[in-house]
């Protein structure tokens, strides 16, 4: 695993240590929304806020596929699924992991 790519699995799995502390946007809006089932990303002004883990985990976890957010319930199938996505895409850079879109073609 590259070292962007351990440092996207320590984001998220802090998200998901620590999941008591988000809100899901479908908790927010009481209608259908096509991001319900993201995490809401609260509006900050701080920079210094915005570039901690708070607010890059819950980036990085909104950015995964649909087929590992599901796993997020059961903590360690989901480090397990995590862990080989992240050893199969071999991220380089951070922009690599937010550019990532599962149904583009390679």
């Amino acid at each position: 695993m590259t070292l962007y790519s351990q440092y996207i699995f320590s984001l998220i799995l802090f998200t998901i240590d620590n999941k008591h502390l988000f809100t899901h946007n479908n908790e927010l809006y009481s209608y259908s929304t096509r991001d319900s089932a993201n995490l809401h990303l609260p509006a900050v002004k701080l920079s210094k806020f915005y570039k901690g883990p708070f607010i890059s985990g819950i980036k990085a976890f909104n950015h995964l596929p649909n087929h590992l957010r599901l796993l997020a319930s059961d903590v360690k199938c989901f480090k397990i699924a995590l862990k080989k996505f992240l050893c199969h895409h071999s991220f380089y850079t951070i922009k690599e992991f937010y550019d990532y879109n599962e149904n583009k073609p390679i």
